[in-house]
């Protein structure tokens, strides 16, 4: 019998560092990967700004240029945490889900806070801009389907 569970436990401790390992993996290549052309290529070369859009930019991007490293260095905290649960071989218990959901949280706040990002810096543009603006985000989230 002993045996049974001991399975149970390999099993949801690898299911677990799989887990880990596909989130650490996927989060550090989002994190340090930008497809081209990045938001800033899109706005500053493809677009013809004012130089009143110009600076209004660059204050949104300053805001952000500040605020993104707190979002990253939160993604990689909640991933140490979580190498900290499964190095702890607890197996797929609370700290390990707890700290899956800890990921989850920071790697949501940092797509929310770029997204409010992006959609600030549009606010700026006019409406032909606004155009070229959304062809370009939707070509780099979605090349495939373009």
């Amino acid at each position: 019998m002993m045996r049974g569970w001991r399975a149970i436990v390999v099993t949801a401790l690898l299911a677990a560092l799989a887990g880990g390992a596909g989130t650490w993996i996927s989060a550090s290549w989002v994190l340090s990967n930008r497809a081209p052309p990045s938001l800033h290529d899109i706005v500053h070369d493809d677009l013809t700004l004012s130089p009143d859009q110009h600076s209004r930019i660059e204050a949104i991007e300053a805001r952000f240029a500040a605020r993104r490293p707190v979002l990253e260095a939160n993604v990689r905290a909640a991933n140490l945490e979580l190498a900290r649960a499964i190095e702890q071989g607890a197996g797929d218990g609370p700290q390990v889900q707890a700290a899956v959901d800890h990921i989850h949280d920071a790697m949501g706040a940092l797509q929310k806070e770029t997204i409010t990002h992006v959609f600030e810096m549009r606010s700026v543009l006019t409406a032909a801009q606004a155009k070229v603006f959304d062809e370009r985000i939707v070509s780099a989230l979605a090349p495939d389907e373009r």
